[in-house]
């Protein structure tokens, strides 16, 4: 089918496809669109491309000659405090940087295989959030694959902590096969202060209360950020930046509380770079990427501590 890419305004999430759940899924048709990298500041092209079943979330620097694309699962992720950055198993030095937004739309759609291609270490950060890239998978269409989906089963509660307070935690899924989600911040900021946020995730509910929401910047730290080479391609058309007790975009927020749910919408991405769902309860304090990061790491430290739900051996696939 042709390529498409990402040129229209945000369209309603993609029809719920109920017959489709206990399936894999992929896109219908190759995808891809253009933009800047949030801290590189170079220009970024990301495109989707249809992947067959059982073969996950994979991504592939086409700007690195023969390098092969790579599986994401947990093991990838590197710490990075401001982005989710993954690291190829297969190709030492080579990183993709900022997946995060993008699995986030990956995990509420439910597309579970998928190859992302890209022509230099960062995804576009489009409008800051995950309200394009919902749109761009509305263009691909999805599409059902003859193979099983499995999903992971959090059996008991895994608990890590970070610094200043913050935690983290899952916990067996109050109904099976859902993520419910709770996520609380707190930052010295007025503008911000303490804010609470709680979901179960579906595509809807993303598509309506979490995808339009950006990511966030204190304006006193942005030159000391882009003295380290950091927040580079950041504008006011791409994150809020907060002074205080005002918000300097001219459109303000679009949520009272929208920089909770933005750190909503980096968990949900976050949690999906196990390259599966979870059936689980998530609960956040003052978490981040690398708490997030830490967490999964801590839930697969152990075998007892999840399992499966078609019951295979509790074994995350290989990175090839």
């Amino acid at each position: 089918m042709p390529e498409t890419t990402c040129c229209r305004p945000h369209q309603p999430p993609l029809q719920n496809t109920a017959h489709l759940q206990q399936a894999q899924t992929t896109l219908e048709q190759a995808v891809h669109c253009q933009g800047w990298g949030l801290h590189s500041g170079r220009p970024a092209t990301v495109r989707l491309v249809p992947a067959a079943p059982d073969t996950g979330i994979r991504l592939q620097r086409l700007d690195m000659a023969d390098t092969p694309a790579f599986r994401l699962t947990h093991d990838c992720i590197i710490s990075s405090p401001l982005a989710t950055v993954a690291a190829s198993p297969l190709t030492p030095g080579l990183t993709v940087a900022t997946i995060e937004h993008l699995m986030a739309a990956l995990h509420a759609c439910e597309v579970d295989n998928l190859l992302i291609q890209l022509d230099g270490p960062e995804l576009p950060i489009l409008d800051g959030c995950s309200r394009r890239f919902m749109s761009l998978l509305e263009e691909a269409g999805r599409s059902g694959q003859a193979a099983p989906r499995r999903s992971i089963e959090v059996l008991r509660p895994v608990h890590v902590e970070g610094r200043h307070g913050a935690h983290a935690s899952l916990l067996p899924a109050h109904q099976a096969d859902t993520l419910d989600l709770s996520v609380n911040i707190d930052f010295p900021a007025p503008a911000i202060g303490q804010q609470s946020f709680q979901m179960v995730l579906s595509q809807e509910t993303f598509a309506q209360e979490i995808a339009p929401c950006r990511t966030f910047v204190n304006h006193q730290d942005i030159d000391a950020l882009q003295a380290q080479g950091l927040a580079l391609g950041g504008s006011l058309d791409n994150a809020l930046v907060i002074q205080h007790d005002r918000v300097l975009n001219p459109g303000g927020l679009r949520f009272d509380n929208e920089c909770v749910r933005h750190k909503m919408l980096d968990t949900v991405g976050d949690l999906y770079c196990t390259g599966f769902r979870l059936s689980a309860r998530f609960e956040g304090h003052r978490t981040g990427h690398a708490l997030n990061s830490q967490l999964l790491h801590a839930l697969f430290a152990s075998t007892e501590n999840w399992r499966f739900s078609d019951g295979s051996p509790p074994v995350m696939p290989s990175p090839g």
